[in-house]
């Protein structure tokens, strides 16, 4: 059974940096896009970034130099590196993977950035 495992959230102030991965376990045999989505409370889910098998990156506007997502070969793990964090950045933040044309989602993990 393929699951997505995330690691790397936490508490950090403001202008600070933190790096998510999401890893991919099983048994599989093509990973295509993968990527993070965030959610606030009160708000409505947001695609953060993501990366297609061959490293073709897109990312939310609020986040474009500042995030950089990245992974070391077509297949796992991917990182979100994630630099100058601002309070507004506070989410829950799910990792996504297409993984032989299914979609798996991580557990969620969270992001908390003070003043």
């Amino acid at each position: 059974q393929v699951q997505l495992v995330e690691s790397g959230g936490g508490s950090v102030q403001a202008g600070g940096s933190l790096r998510l991965s999401c890893a991919a376990s099983g048994t599989i045999f093509t990973i295509n896009t993968m990527g993070w989505y965030r959610q606030a409370p009160g708000k409505q889910r947001e695609l953060v970034a993501r990366i297609t098998s061959g490293g073709i990156t897109n990312y939310a506007d609020s986040v474009k130099g500042r995030f950089t997502i990245s992974r070391d070969n077509a297949k796992n793990p991917v990182y979100l590196q994630m630099n100058s964090l601002k309070p507004e950045d506070t989410a829950v933040y799910s990792c996504y993977g297409f993984i032989d044309s299914t979609l798996y989602w991580g557990q969620g993990t969270q992001v908390t950035v003070s003043s």
